[in-house]
């Protein structure tokens, strides 16, 4: 199964994905105050050694966990990688505008060689072709321009560049706490 259970803390903040493993052990550990959502899923183990019946439990795609989410209070970052960077860049080239899903490369708008940093702000999705003409030069230095602005994603967004199978109803709840410059996900 490739769906993953989006668990939401007591106050409607989606916290985390949870496997349908780590889905089956909260809910048997009681730590499930209910689920919602458009999709159902039901899970078959062993037979009750009493009755002789197949256990069977059924959780909804979204599922509110009892109390509230640690990551609430904090001001977490999501980790940088290519595949979430290129997905919040929506595989565009920051420079020349391509789109591509095969051949980004990470680019440094201030180059490391120049003091520049390995960060959201400082990244973004570029064809190899603009890369390799771009080196470790400034972009003063090239007169270029970006395309757009990188940012740092929020953690909702975070969910959704981490999850490629996110089921609607799960991405229907997330997009209503992305803001409104997010490349993530398109506003209408």
């Amino acid at each position: 199964m490739r769906s993953l259970h989006l668990a939401v803390d007591s106050s409607g903040y989606p916290a985390r994905w949870l496997s349908w493993q780590d889905a089956i052990c909260q809910e048997t550990l009681g730590k499930v105050a209910y689920g919602f959502g458009d999709h159902e899923f039901t899970f078959t183990g062993g037979k009750n050694r009493d009755t002789g019946l197949d256990s069977q439990i059924t959780l909804k795609s979204i599922l509110v966990l009892k109390g509230r989410s640690p990551e609430r209070n904090k001001r977490t970052t999501i980790p940088l990688s290519n595949a979430a960077l290129f997905r919040r860049d929506q595989f565009m080239c920051a420079y020349c505008g391509t789109v591509s899903a095969k051949g980004l490369t990470r680019d440094h708008i201030k180059p490391l060689s120049r003091g520049g940093a390995d960060s959201w702000l400082n990244c973004c999705a570029c064809c190899v072709a603009c890369n390799a003409q771009k080196g470790s030069q400034t972009l003063e230095e090239l007169g270029w321009q970006l395309l757009y602005v990188p940012y740092v994603p929020n953690h909702q967004e975070g969910l959704i560049l981490a999850n490629r199978h996110i089921l609607d109803d799960q991405m229907e709840l997330l997009k209503s706490m992305v803001p409104k410059h997010s490349r993530v996900v398109g506003h209408a």
